[in-house]
């Protein structure tokens, strides 16, 4: 620039030298860095081979304990039991263990991603994926509400429709592999809970596939009225099992990577009252979705596969989510009777 004096040849040997020292201390770094990295690898590997081996010596103790459980002396009968309650709480001490250590994945997940280690190693790391993972869930289901709304209410248009099943068939696959990531590092989520998302991938699947005619037509707004109320559920559920994993967490009594469900788990029972009665609407309008379907499919009009294929997965839905949630409260109210009797 004008005015200004030219840098003198001494100034920039200086910068370069500075640069210089830079890069020596950064390739020193990187060297070391990539050395704990080695260390780390092995470290890994040891410890996973040792937790396998472990696990291994316990079952095979745990089978033979039990062909010796006949036979025992009365003397060692509470020896025997103490026993088996600490190979109990050693197998949930690995659990909590391999989630920090990298693991093959299950075969959903080798289908979509490979081979590739999904495995988060710091604490901060797992507890930002699982608040990503419970955002990601809570603003889908407010855009859903929003869609679903305007599809019943102010478009009716097979395009937009359309725009609708795709959104649902691409949220429920996402759930599906974000769930299994996040089961890989230590999330607790399974049963009915898991299988129900690939359920509901297949029915809005095949809902994005029915063509526009009548059968479709004398569905279409039941299904939107579903859908909106299924999504107003889902954000009810969201902010009440937040705030009761908050305060069970900061007890205690759950795991910090325990994640909120679309449906019932026996650490709600606080404000069962309150809840309960939406998720048994709930279930009992997919009962309804099925039967509706059913009958059309039964109409000598229905040409189409995807009534009957809409049926079943409502049917499996209602079963599914109906007894879970049954199970899960019959559970949990005899364990209150036999604490009171206590």
């Amino acid at each position: 620039m004008e005015g200004l004096p030219a840098p003198s040849v001494s100034a920039c040997l200086r910068d370069w030298d500075e640069l210089q020292e830079d890069f020596q201390s950064i390739q020193e770094t990187h060297r070391e860095y990539r050395q704990k990295l080695e260390d780390l690898t092995k470290l890994q590997s040891h410890c996973s081979t040792s937790i396998a081996r472990q696990k291994k010596k316990l079952r095979e103790l745990a089978l033979t304990l039990k062909k010796c459980k006949a036979s025992i002396p009365s003397d060692k009968e509470e020896m025997l039991q103490e026993i088996e309650n600490l190979i109990k709480e050693r197998q949930g001490t690995f659990f909590d263990m391999e989630a920090y250590l990298p693991k093959k994945n299950g075969i959903y997940l080798s289908l979509v991603l490979g081979s590739v280690n999904v495995t988060l190693l710091s604490k901060q790391a797992k507890f930002a994926y699982k608040d990503e993972y419970e955002k990601f869930k809570l603003y889908l289901t407010i855009i859903l509400i929003i869609i679903s709304f305007t599809c019943r209410f102010l478009l009716n248009s097979r395009v937009t429709d359309a725009t609708f099943n795709f959104l649902l068939v691409w949220y429920y696959c996402t759930l599906t592999i974000r769930e299994s990531i996040l089961i890989n590092n230590g999330s607790r989520i399974k049963g009915w809970w898991v299988f129900h998302h690939y359920i509901s991938t297949f029915l809005s699947g095949v809902m994005l596939t029915w063509p526009d005619g009548l059968m479709y037509q004398k569905f279409r707004n039941q299904f939107l009225s579903f859908s909106m109320y299924q999504s107003f559920v889902q954000f009810l559920q969201y902010y009440y099992q937040s705030g009761c994993l908050y305060r069970l967490r900061a007890l205690g009594e759950r795991h910090n990577m325990d994640l909120t469900v679309e449906g019932f788990q026996s650490w709600m029972w606080r404000g069962l009252t309150f809840l309960l009665p939406f998720l048994f609407f709930g279930h009992f309008w997919q009962l309804f979705n099925a039967v509706t379907l059913f009958q059309l499919a039964r109409e000598p009009q229905c040409k189409e596969w995807q009534v009957l294929m809409c049926g079943l997965p409502f049917l499996l839905l209602f079963l599914g989510n109906f007894f879970t949630t049954l199970r899960v409260v019959h559970q949990k109210f005899h364990s209150q009777q036999g604490n009171k009797k206590d």
